[in-house]
């Protein structure tokens, strides 16, 4: 993974936490792939493209506030990137805190990124990208 599309799933982190659509869908390719398990989410989906990321987001903040993604810690995967993140938010009509740890394979490529699937954890992710649960 080049040092140019780690900085770049930094940029689209910190878009995450900003709402920045338009520098998501910038960070994006136009056929980009999220896969979002039922463990993780009231709205389980696989997410195409720029309309889905759109989707994924509409839904994600009708009902939470404050939603900040936090990239603890990367693992180098060659053509990808394994990213443990810790999500917070709180709920929209409850004010609930919600939080979440899991982990994530992003495949990168020139800046952008191609896809992202996640898993409930890191030795899972680490397993699917290729690499020994030791690397943790």
């Amino acid at each position: 993974m080049s040092q140019r599309d780690i900085d770049a799933l930094r940029q689209l982190m910190a878009a995450f936490n900003g709402g920045d659509m338009d520098r998501i869908l910038s960070l994006t390719d136009p056929d980009f792939e999220a896969v979002i398990p039922p463990q993780l989410s009231a709205e389980p989906d696989t997410y195409r493209g720029h309309e889905g990321i759109r989707r994924y987001f509409e839904s994600f903040y009708e009902v939470m506030d404050e939603i900040e993604f936090e990239a603890e810690r990367l693992w180098d995967a060659g053509d990808s990137v394994v990213v443990a993140v810790h999500m917070r938010a709180k709920g929209k009509r409850t004010a609930i805190p919600v939080v979440q740890s899991f982990t994530q394979v992003w495949r990168m490529r020139e800046g952008r990124a191609l896809s992202v699937r996640t898993y409930l954890s890191s030795e899972e992710a680490l397993a699917a990208a290729g690499l020994s649960p030791q690397a943790d």
